[in-house]
């Protein structure tokens, strides 16, 4: 008789052991480096408190357990696998291969009172200060070095703040557009509570405010359409966007928005994020006329349906907000989308002209006064497109 020469396929029991003491002890590291990396999960935030659930619930755009755009956002428009490979392969050079030019004196030049009695300063992203009729608004305040829960992964900022956190001059308000880690930032807004400042936030945010050591006091959760007047008279207008939220596994238990800031002689528009909607009409009447609109135009993919503007439907957002000048947000601070990290301002800049539409691009840091400055020039083809050799 002839021995069978198959080896036995099933693992020893010893193996079997190790390897499972070995899954056992990743499992607990990544455990306690999520922990200590998002503060013993703070960095996730919190839920609503009952009463601000209660005025969730009473909301037009509550739909049973979640909050709901007016107009649906569509799904994805290409397949999952071409999405994926878009993002894992794609050519575009996403991020800058050499350093952005800052604006770093900015603190000095605020000092001083913008003589047309609005200025704002693009800090990145979406993140803007905004002086208007002699108040001081910051939007969607990001300085950490993420935009992420954790401290140690994320993605990874291309470019230091150019305004440091100590030297923001007295705010009245900070607005904040919704919940996704890169408009909401748990250290940041540590930081500015701790200045007493008042965070004006989508409905159901409060809950994430509150979880980071917010006072109560602190927060004010705004509906749609929903207003408050700052002490100085500049009045604060929660308008309607089409976007989505969630942090963690709680997804759409808090609202978007837009922003109208209505002062005595100005006006202004904060996006948020948010897709084109015919909201944008309304808006214009109720609110308007708006002397500049901050509009997205980066970190977007066409394939991603209705919640991000991009540079072309920045440009119908403005037709629709009956808005010349747009000062372009959410681009050259993070990695998110699947495109060159320049191409948007660049599309925004050649299509705008062909619509008689103004766009405003400072670089980074750096205070315009809308209304009375001449227009800014294109910084970023100073920088090389493709490859390293930086100027």
């Amino acid at each position: 008789m002839v021995a069978s020469s198959r080896v036995d396929a099933r693992p020893k029991p010893r193996r079997l052991r190790a390897a499972l003491r070995l899954l056992a002890v990743a499992v607990a590291a990544l455990a306690v480096a999520t922990w200590i990396s998002t503060d013993g999960l703070a960095a996730f935030g919190g839920d609503p408190s009952p009463a601000t659930l209660a005025r969730m619930k009473a909301s037009p755009r509550w739909a049973g357990d979640r909050f709901v755009n007016v107009e649906p956002t569509g799904v994805m428009k290409a397949g999952p696998w071409d999405t994926t490979r878009a993002w894992l392969f794609g050519p575009e050079m996403r991020t800058p291969t050499c350093p952005l030019p800052l604006v770093t004196d900015a603190a000095a030049r605020l000092a001083t009172k913008p003589a047309s009695g609005l200025r704002i300063t693009w800090l990145g992203h979406s993140t803007t200060l905004i002086e208007i009729d002699g108040q001081v608004v910051l939007t969607d305040p990001q300085w950490s070095e993420r935009a992420s829960p954790s401290r140690w992964v994320g993605p990874r900022r291309f470019h230091p703040p150019p305004l440091p956190l100590a030297d923001l001059p007295h705010l009245d308000a900070v607005i904040l557009s919704h919940d996704h880690y890169d408009h909401l930032d748990m250290a940041t807004v540590r930081a500015l509570s701790a200045r007493g400042v008042t965070f004006h936030a989508a409905l159901g945010v409060g809950g994430h405010l509150a979880a980071f050591g917010v006072p109560p006091d602190q927060i004010v959760e705004h509906e749609w359409w929903q207003a408050a007047t700052l002490p100085g008279g500049v009045t604060l207008v929660s308008t309607p966007a089409r976007h989505f939220s969630g942090r963690a596994l709680r997804s759409g238990r808090t609202l978007w928005t837009s922003w109208s800031l209505v002062g005595p002689a100005h006006r202004v528009f904060f996006s948020g994020d948010t897709g084109l909607t015919d909201a944008f009409r309304e808006i214009a009447a109720r609110e308007g006329p708006f002397d500049v609109a901050l509009l997205e135009i980066g970190q977007w993919h066409p394939s991603w349906g209705d919640i991000h503007l991009g540079p072309v439907g920045a440009l119908d957002a403005a037709a629709l907000l009956g808005v010349e000048r747009v000062l372009p947000i959410h681009w050259a601070t993070f990695e998110l989308g699947m495109h060159a990290w320049s191409e948007p301002a660049e599309t925004l800049v050649v299509e705008a002209e062909k619509r008689g539409i103004h766009p405003i691009t400072p670089r980074l840091g750096e205070p315009v006064e809308p209304t009375l400055d001449p227009p800014t020039p294109p910084w970023w083809r100073a920088l090389p497109p493709i490859a390293p050799a930086c100027p």
